[in-house]
């Protein structure tokens, strides 16, 4: 059993959406957490290290932080159309992508937002070159790897549509959102978001 580690309107709602994207028979185990507005708090039925989401447990196994679970479910469904399953030709593409988005993309866009940048030359200059990469690559191809989308697509869009002052302003970013995020699964991942309940399939 799949089990999802959730709070309502959060980084784990991409999980959701990731979840119906494969057609998964999954359960959710709502959590409070704390937020960036300071209201909630730890949950001791959370087995994050840190109290925070996503985390899924499957099996017993406890796997956390969105690119890891990500990239474990889709390799768990290797038909599934937004992986790239060990062999396949775009392999190193898609964990390249994976890697790039939690350790590069998130954490210098939220630098940049919350004003770290301003007075780091260095970490100005890598979310500068970030954002020409990004925005490079998707004016070439209409998806990060290529013609087809991927997991790390539905990781960048998500985050784009939390908050879209990560990237700059662009139109071939609002199209790459409005593409990606016009999926039939999101749509039902949004009303699972906003209609607590426990078992999905």
């Amino acid at each position: 059993m799949l089990t999802l580690i959730h709070a309502p309107l959060s980084r784990s709602s991409r999980i959701i959406w990731l979840l119906e994207e494969l057609g998964a028979e999954y359960e959710i185990r709502y959590v409070d957490i704390r937020r960036w507005d300071g209201s909630g708090g730890p949950d001791e039925n959370n087995p994050h290290p840190h109290k925070q989401v996503p985390a899924l447990l499957h099996d017993g196994t406890l796997i956390w932080e969105s690119a890891a679970v990500v990239q474990y479910l889709t390799d768990l469904f290797p038909d599934c159309s937004l992986g790239r399953p060990p062999g396949h030709p775009e392999r190193g593409a898609y964990l390249s992508w994976l890697a790039y988005y939690a350790g590069v993309i998130e954490p210098t866009a939220l630098a940049h937002i919350s004003g770290v940048t301003v007075n780091n030359p260095a970490l100005a200059r890598l979310y500068t070159e970030m954002c020409a990469h990004v925005i490079d690559v998707l004016t070439r191809q209409p998806f990060l790897i290529g013609e087809r989308m991927s997991g790390a697509d539905l990781l960048l869009a998500s985050a784009l549509q939390w908050m879209r002052k990560i990237l700059p302003e662009s139109e071939v970013i609002d199209r790459y959102i409005r593409v990606v995020t016009d999926r039939p699964a999101l749509a039902r991942a949004r009303e699972i978001d906003s209609k607590p309940s426990g078992f999905h399939d």
